[in-house]
């Protein structure tokens, strides 16, 4: 099976967001206060919705586009996709 697109960004994204929780959970056993680590996990949730958004995209080109044969099925996906991204932002 081949990749999809943007599969080492979504690794690598994860590999940064891993080491932010890492970050996170060293800030509450140093007693860091409540406003800072709640900001970060402002961050690691918004680097999480952006890897998500990526891989649905991907998923979206790959695993969906890429199967459709039909051409008015397939402008109807695309007008989906224009209304999902328009939701997702």
């Amino acid at each position: 099976m081949d990749k999809h697109e943007h599969i080492e960004d979504i690794i690598s994204r994860l590999s940064k967001i891993e080491g932010h929780v890492r970050g996170i959970k060293k800030m509450l056993e140093e007693g860091k206060p409540c406003d800072e680590v709640l900001i970060q996990f402002s961050a690691v949730k918004a680097a999480l919705n952006k890897a998500s958004k990526i891989l649905l995209e991907d998923h979206f080109n790959h695993c969906v586009m890429s199967k459709v044969t039909n051409k008015n099925l397939e402008n109807k996906l695309i007008d989906f996709k224009k209304a999902l991204d328009k939701f997702l932002n």
